[in-house]
């Protein structure tokens, strides 16, 4: 043999064994697949609800227009604080002013009236008691007569003018009497005319004060949409008023969310609540669940969802939930955009795992071949819907066995597992191809150098 041809024969056996290396290792590798992993771990989990809003006052008042008329004064801004009774501003009320002067002059002249009617009264009285005593001192001499002319001690005319006399006095004390009554009259008279007047000032008084706009409550102006000048026109029917300025306490400050129609059975009065106000950039303010609305809202309109037709099902639905700030701002504002994330329940010491992690399988999909090959898990039969079992794929001795759980609080990225996994165990979750064919027991090799974040992007 030529000695160039060993080194030939040599290098054509390294081949060879290459080879044969590289099949065996293809053939050991046929199976196998590539997965991401993590492990379950105990924890304290957090179910959140996520929802958007904007700062509103619990208490406000929307003063409108009580008259019709030009604003005359503005005696507040857009911002300033006010406190209970405090004049904010006038309508046009020269008229007004001009009634309530007239009428403060009518009760004027009722109640003197009613004092002249008073002292015409006394007077009368007088009057009546000084001919009462006439009349008793004419019956008295007219009685005296009486008896002397029956003695015949006195003569005829005598004894006739005594008796005249004393009709004359009775005439004058009936007379009297008569003026006592009519002047009793007069005054209840001029007692009525006060009350009527008052009751006329009290009216037009009301209209005056009606053009002056008073805060009802100590707060803060949120809106101020007139100028001086401009026309303001009272509410008719259902029609409001004109709106002057809004006036808010913004002491108890509340966040008016809307959650989406899938998250509002979780969300329950009582439950805490972390805020976020844009304007206070990342700042957190806490808060808790105060109201939750049982009324849909259509997303696209802002209205209540119409209960009795089926125009409405298609559409996009929300719930009004209200949070109430524990500690707002001194000079937090309203409408002002805020995210808040309610927690809906809590679980502490909870083996979690990711939620990608989990994947549902039929039965038919678990159960060996009988020919106990190891097989890709095959379709759900069409027209039948099989029982779907809720599980993870856990590592053990190279192979990722599926193991049925059962779930808990679900978070933001991870879910609890009350049953079937241990902290400690690894756990498949990833990639999502594999999730979803992965026969059980497959033999698996795990490559960690995707990133937990790409998987659950991949998801």
């Amino acid at each position: 043999m030529k000695r160039w041809k060993k080194p030939l024969l040599a290098l054509g056996a390294l081949l060879a064994v290459a080879i044969l290396v590289g099949v065996s290792v293809l053939r050991s590798q046929e199976g196998v697949v590539k997965v991401q992993t993590a492990t379950a771990i105990s924890r304290t989990i957090r179910a959140i609800v996520n929802a958007s809003g904007q700062i509103q006052p619990k208490t406000y008042a929307d003063i409108d227009a009580n008259s019709i008329g030009q604003v005359t004064q503005l005696l507040v801004k857009e911002g300033a604080r006010v406190h209970k009774g405090q004049l904010l501003a006038v309508v046009q009320n020269v008229q007004q002013a001009a009634d309530v002067k007239a009428f403060q002059a009518a009760v004027r002249t009722a109640v003197a009236q009613y004092a002249a009617a008073k002292a015409t009264l006394a007077t009368s009285k007088a009057d009546l008691a000084n001919t009462q005593a006439q009349m008793n001192q004419a019956r008295a001499n007219w009685s005296r007569a009486e008896s002397l002319y029956g003695d015949q001690l006195i003569s005829k005319q005598e004894y006739q003018t005594d008796q005249t006399t004393f009709d004359t006095a009775r005439a004058e004390r009936d007379l009297s009497a008569a003026k006592v009554r009519q002047s009793a009259a007069n005054l209840l008279s001029s007692a009525a005319a006060i009350a009527q007047a008052k009751a006329n000032l009290a009216r037009v008084k009301n209209v005056y004060e009606l053009t002056q706009l008073r805060s009802p409550l100590n707060g803060l102006v949120t809106y101020l949409p007139v100028h001086v000048g401009d026309t303001v026109v009272v509410g008719i029917q259902n029609q409001p008023g004109s709106e002057v300025m809004r006036v808010a306490n913004m002491k108890i400050v509340q966040a008016d969310l809307q959650v989406d129609e899938t998250d509002i059975n979780s969300v329950q009065i009582g439950q805490k609540a972390t805020l976020t106000i844009d304007a206070y950039g990342n700042h957190v303010f806490h808060a808790t669940v105060t109201e939750v609305g049982d009324t849909a809202i259509l997303r696209s309109t802002g209205q209540a969802a119409s209960t009795n037709t089926g125009t409405n099902t298609d559409q996009a639905k929300d719930f009004k939930v209200v949070l109430t700030l524990d500690h707002p701002p001194a000079d937090v504002r309203p409408g002002l955009s805020c995210t808040a994330n309610i927690v809906t329940a809590t679980a502490t010491h909870a083996v979690t795992v990711p939620l990608q992690a989990i994947v549902e399988r039929t039965q038919a999909q678990l159960d060996p071949p009988r020919d106990g090959a190891v097989q890709a898990a095959p379709p759900a039969a069409s027209g039948r819907n099989p029982k779907l079992i809720q599980g993870v794929f856990v590592l053990r001795a190279g192979h990722a066995v599926f193991v049925p759980v059962t779930t808990g609080v679900t978070g933001v990225d991870n879910i609890q597992v009350t049953k079937g996994v241990r902290p400690g165990d690894a756990v498949v979750i990833g990639p999502y191809h594999a999730l979803r064919t992965m026969p059980n027991h497959s033999p698996v090799r795990i490559d960690n150098t995707v990133s937990t974040a790409s998987t659950t992007s991949s998801l």
